[in-house]
């Protein structure tokens, strides 16, 4: 009798340890037949726990088989949009004098901001949160180079430059994203390299035998100048609206997610220069929703409905304008609320070179490359 008893002890006891472990897969059960948005419902702040709380306090749960959302997934399911919203209705909020101070040196102490070159350097002078970020510069602050041919629209930091090659773009080293889906279907333009347009997409935008097709990505942060300019003479014909998600284009955020640029909200300005192609485009960001082209009144970014995948287009050309908006190197094109990036692509002879290394500081009107 005592040897049957301790033989069913341990099978009592292991019955015992394996009970949670048959309920939770019951539960687990139970959630895989929701439907999906329910599922994502009680999925989501479980799965926040898992990656945030420490010790792996949750990690049990996977040998069950549960499995949490992605880290990606998890990201993308932020209502970013509406918290962007939210954000740009504070700004607007008129700070009371005795605030002000307080509140933009906190902001210049974080984020390092150089107000010695601001037009007004005077910090009671901006009435909130808005004025304070889109704050001009003294015109000697930022002379402009005139001995190269395209210079830095922004200050910010260089993320990627380079040779365009097989129609992908790095936005970061080793993550790429489509320039098709980028920039969207080449229907702005009329062909002019013949006929044929059987050729791939970034064959279709080099207009002229012996050119290749470059780019460069500039990433302002909350710290930096949050007007940019026109990087070189050139002619702007078409304007394209992509409302889409808002996410952080922070370096670190670039590397963990693939064809970040093309899911974020953007403006695509595309034309010509005195070399052939040429576009500029602002990504919105996290707190970036407002992205304002000067030239370009009816534009409405960061709405609060929109199509996936959806895109608004609008010619500068018409039957009284003819050459569209022409810049002039230099001048002033949009600007940002708050930091985004700046993603430039443009057709230029193969001698074309840039004077620049990938992570370092740039400044408004400095050179980016040459021939």
């Amino acid at each position: 009798m005592c040897q049957a008893s301790l033989q069913r002890a341990p099978l009592n006891t292991r019955k015992w340890l394996h009970f949670p472990q048959l309920a939770l897969r019951r539960r687990l059960g139970q959630l895989s037949c929701m439907s999906k948005p329910a599922l994502k419902l009680r999925s989501w702040p479980l799965s926040f726990l898992y990656y945030f709380l420490p010790f792996g306090a949750l990690k049990p749960l996977a040998k069950v088989g549960w499995r949490p959302t992605s880290r990606v997934a998890l990201y993308k399911s932020i209502p970013t949009r509406l918290l962007s919203r939210a954000w740009g209705r504070l700004n607007q909020v008129e700070l009371p004098m005795w605030l002000r101070k307080p509140v933009y040196s906190l902001y210049i102490w974080t984020f390092g901001v150089n107000m010695k070159e601001a037009a007004v350097e005077d910090l009671q002078h901006y009435r909130n949160l808005s004025e304070f970020f889109r704050r001009k510069l003294k015109p000697q602050a930022r002379p402009v180079c005139n001995s190269h041919c395209v210079i830095s629209p922004s200050d910010g930091k260089i993320l990627h430059f380079g040779r365009v090659k097989n129609c992908e773009v790095e936005q970061v080293k080793g993550v790429t994203y489509s320039l098709e889906t980028f920039l969207g279907p080449q229907t702005w333009t009329v062909i002019s390299k013949g006929e044929d347009d059987s050729g791939s997409f970034q064959d279709l935008l080099v207009t002229k035998d012996g050119n290749q097709l470059f780019h460069c990505i500039i990433y302002l942060a909350p710290g930096d100048y949050h007007c940019f300019h026109s990087p070189t003479d050139w002619r702007v014909a078409h304007r394209r609206h992509f409302p889409g998600s808002l996410m952080s284009v922070n370096p670190g955020v670039a590397r963990w997610i693939k064809e970040l640029f093309c899911h974020n909200e953007r403006v695509v300005l595309s034309g010509e220069w005195v070399h052939g192609f040429f576009s500029l485009t602002a990504v919105g960001a996290t707190n970036v929703g407002s992205i304002r082209i000067y030239c370009d009144r009816d534009l409405r970014t960061n709405s609060p409905r929109y199509c996936k995948g959806s895109y608004n287009d609008f010619s500068y050309i018409s039957s009284t304008n003819k050459e569209g908006v022409c810049m002039r190197k230099g001048e002033h094109l949009g600007e940002f609320n708050l930091g985004s990036t700046i993603v430039l692509v443009f057709e230029a002879p193969k001698d074309f070179t840039f004077n620049l290394k990938a992570g370092q500081k740039i400044r408004f009107g400095e050179a980016l490359g040459t021939m």
